[in-house]
């Protein structure tokens, strides 16, 4: 069916966690709303899929915390089916001694953990948390905000910026520790907070999720804070898996879009961003369909948004220069593996569900493996010995998996999405699968032979399954100049750009990465208010 000129209040182009956000807010407000998906499922990266037959599978994001809970009450999303699934404890850490970490269970149950490795670093981590608290009551308000213009701000926005500086000001002497988590690199604050590398080890892989750096870079200490923002259920940094899988959490985004009278059509691409005398007028579809709107919402990247989707004439020159020079790097590959059983790590043997198997694996004996794990990548090699992060959410939701088997998703760096000796193939593929596979045997010998299937998505394969650019699973790297009012580039922070009507509203927009809804609650309001 060719559909011309049918004429909607709003477009949104991409069906991701943000794109229906955006949908379900515009529409609660009597707009008129198309959303067009690109895939067969909606969701973006943030989706289930029946990857190995009777296999649910969190296909590229795969657990929750940060997605924002004004939007899960707003929404009722649990009453379209939402769960959110809490895992306790958060993480194990297996050692090759036969000793293991557990965290994430409570401030005190987790200091008698570190305890077994150190005693300073048992009383210390209270006061690290607690460090980690004052900051975030700082940054968190600002995960909503509309950043300012910093090229031509409003007195609005000057106002808005001076209450951050003011709570700045109320942290006093810890306003230099909040500067530094915000800009400097995790390593040297862990250094100084602790001494046992078994703790340092396994809180710096949080600092280089999706990021092409080592944790003794500037800021990674950003990037371990963003993953130790949010909440399940009500309690602070708590983090969970959705029921169903994390496309759990997208259909009921889209349950809610529906009831809300929201159009929603997948495999429904769009080739351009159509445009006169520079106002959107709405889409062109891949297959000749047009549909009409005076706003269009972008969830996908800037590189798609403006310069795949558009013409760049259209675009001011300074403006197009800033896009192009967006970083995109990764080097961050998931693989997801169907499992006969789960695995039994030598440090806490077992193959039935156990603390062991709830929360995130961490199979890092120290910082210096990841520096030389990075070593290699930044040379266009990847990994010799990759950082391996694991999570086996069948141990908690048993509608995942048939009966008896298991699913684990694994997390890995560092494969770099150009590397030095020609581009990906399937056997470069399977030999970095082969090393990832190494490094958990190593810590749970028979892992191998419980291997039913696997997948492999390297940050080509992101790029080209979810048109994540470069493979970046936030939609554009998070070093400090490409946060807040500087992202997606300076001028342009408040999801608005240089097209009347076109907005942004995924993750390439303030507040970035991870499955937040943030992004898109945000350009919603923006667009509400009628912002041009």
């Amino acid at each position: 069916m060719t559909a011309r000129n049918a004429a909607y209040d709003a477009i949104v182009v991409g069906a991701g966690h943000n794109g229906l956000v955006a949908a379900c807010y515009l529409a609660r407000a009597g707009w008129r709303v198309l959303v067009l998906e690109r895939r067969y499922v909606v969701g973006g990266a943030c989706v289930t899929e029946e990857v190995f037959p009777g296999f649910k599978v969190s296909t590229a994001a795969y657990v929750n915390s940060l997605f924002r809970p004004e939007i899960i009450r707003d929404l009722n999303l649990h009453e379209h089916g939402f769960e959110a699934i809490e895992r306790n404890p958060a993480s194990f850490s297996p050692f090759l001694d036969r000793r293991y970490l557990m965290l994430g269970m409570g401030l005190e149950r987790d200091a008698q953990e570190i305890a077994k490795f150190s005693r300073r670093d048992a009383d210390n981590y209270p006061r690290y948390e607690a460090m980690l608290e004052r900051v975030a009551s700082v940054v968190e308000p600002t995960l909503t905000q509309v950043p300012p213009n910093v090229v031509h701000p409003s007195l609005g926005q000057l106002l808005e910026a001076g209450k951050m500086g003011r709570a700045l000001q109320r942290l006093g002497p810890g306003m230099g520790e909040a500067v530094e988590v915000l800009t400097g690199a995790a390593r040297p604050i862990l250094d100084r907070w602790f001494e046992s590398e078994e703790l340092k080890g396994t809180i710096a892989t949080d600092a280089i999720i999706g990021a092409f750096m080592a944790p003794s870079m500037p800021g990674t200490a950003y990037v371990l804070f963003h993953h130790v923002m949010g909440e399940t259920n009500g309690k602070r940094g708590v983090w969970s898996y959705v029921r169903g899988g994390m496309g759990g959490l997208t259909q009921a985004l889209a349950s809610v879009a529906r009831a809300l009278g929201v159009e929603i059509r997948t495999e429904a691409e769009v080739a351009k961003i159509v445009t006169r005398n520079g106002r959107v007028r709405g889409v062109a579809l891949a297959n000749g369909d047009e549909f009409s709107a005076k706003r269009v919402a972008s969830g996908v990247d800037c590189h798609w948004t403006f310069e795949k989707l558009l013409d760049g004439a259209e675009l001011p020159a300074a403006f197009r220069d800033a896009v192009a020079r967006i970083s995109y790097s990764s080097a961050s590959a998931k693989i997801n593996v169907a499992l006969e059983r789960l695995p039994s790590f030598t440090a806490l043997p077992g193959h039935e569900p156990g603390p062991q198997h709830r929360g995130t694996v961490h199979l890092c004996p120290d910082q210096d493996f990841i520096e030389r794990a990075y070593d290699d990548a930044k040379y266009g090699r990847f990994s010799t010995e990759p950082v391996v992060e694991c999570t086996m959410p069948s141990s908690l939701d048993s509608t995942l998996t048939p009966p008896g088997k298991h699913l684990m998703s694994m997390f890995t760096q560092y494969a770099p999405y150009t590397l030095s000796d020609g581009p990906w193939t399937d056997a470069k593929r399977n030999a970095y699968a082969d090393r990832c596979f190494d490094v958990v045997e190593r810590y749970a010998p028979g892992f191998k032979d419980s291997v039913i299937d696997r997948q492999i998505l390297t940050p080509v394969d992101l790029e080209a399954r979810f048109g994540l650019t470069g493979g970046s699973i936030f939609q554009g790297a998070m070093p400090l100049h490409q946060l807040f009012a500087f992202r997606p580039v300076p001028g342009y922070a408040s999801y608005t750009t240089p097209i009347r009507g076109l907005y942004l509203c995924g993750a390439a927009a303030h507040p970035g990465g991870g499955v937040m809804g943030a992004a898109g609650w945000n350009a919603a309001r923006v667009m509400l208010r009628g912002k041009p």
